[in-house]
């Protein structure tokens, strides 16, 4: 099956994300490094997301697909290898249906887009193909938050979760650190069209998230005061509408040591005193880590498993 033609008419000049580089993808690679076609690293049930994701103590896990490439240049990123190499296989828009159906058929609590955002018009058609077939699980749209409104939009009623990072809030630290100096400013747009969207975290009797937007943000050593602020934006804005993860697990992976203090890992006392911020301000719905996350073992193997079918 070839790419939907509404997929090439969406890819042909493209601006699904901030960079808006225009680039016709169905002759070359744009910004990201994405083509026409989607390719995905890893298919995989994935017991260690937020536990409102995984189908708790007794689920299976949260149902991933990890999209190769990113349209972020984070000198940090532990799946740089994808995100950044292109590693992967390319599939079809029929293949990347049937990857879904078979999370489903694996017993995956929800169906886990990691990295989608480049993808959009092929997850579309995929998901319209699925659904066709008996697709029922919740998509969970797993992104950086670097994000179009105008992409966000086009997820309308196919989307139950959101679960964006809010990585900076200081332009200095998203050039740095990321190559995008108005990360910030898409970011916060786009989390605000993503709670306006699917309204306010609505949670199961068995602890499952329904629907809403749980908002991932990773604190960086030697950047507590930054990660404090970026919690005094989400209250102000949302307040307990949104579900908050407060992530402890930075990994001086990749390129980090070449950039200053970052070639170390979080100490206790900086998570904590985020994690007491976080209680001053009377934010209710946050997830806290514990014990020692932050090693390069909990990278998942990107060795293409569940991508061909018949694994």
């Amino acid at each position: 099956m070839t790419t939907n033609p509404l997929s090439l008419a969406a890819l042909s000049s493209c601006t699904l994300c901030p960079r808006r580089c225009r680039v016709d993808r169905t002759r070359a690679h744009g910004y990201c490094g994405a083509g026409a076609r989607a390719r995905i690293a890893l298919v995989s049930l994935h017991p260690w997301e937020e536990p409102c994701l995984t189908g708790g103590a007794d689920g299976k896990g949260a149902g991933t697909v990890f999209f190769s490439y990113c349209n972020l240049r984070c000198c940090y990123c532990q799946n740089h290898e994808i995100s950044h190499g292109g590693k992967g296989e390319e599939v079809t828009e029929e293949r990347l249906a049937e990857i879904f159906l078979e999370q489903q058929a694996r017993g995956a609590a929800t169906l886990d887009l990691v990295t989608p955002t480049h993808y959009v018009p092929q997850i579309l058609a995929a998901l319209h193909i699925a659904r066709a077939r008996g697709f029922t699980l919740p998509v969970v749209y797993n992104s950086s938050a670097y994000e179009t409104e105008e992409t966000i939009a086009m997820l309308a009623g196919e989307v139950a979760v959101y679960l964006p990072d809010l990585k900076y809030i200081d332009e200095a630290s998203a050039r740095e650190y990321s190559a995008a100096p108005d990360y910030f400013r898409y970011a916060s747009r786009a989390i605000r069209a993503m709670v306006r969207q699917v309204g306010p975290v609505d949670f199961a009797p068995d602890g499952s998230l329904r629907r809403g937007v749980l908002v991932r943000h990773l604190v960086l050593p030697g950047h507590r005061h930054e990660s404090m602020r970026i919690l005094d934006w989400l209250h102000e804005n949302f307040g307990d509408s949104v579900q908050i993860s407060l992530m402890n697990q930075y990994t001086p992976l990749y390129h980090a040591a070449e950039h200053k203090g970052m070639g170390r890992r979080l100490t206790t006392f900086e998570y904590e005193s985020v994690v007491e911020h976080a209680l001053d301000l009377g934010i209710t719905r946050c997830y806290v880590q514990e014990g020692r996350t932050a090693d390069a073992k909990f990278v998942p193997r990107f060795d293409g498993r569940g991508v061909r079918g018949g694994e």
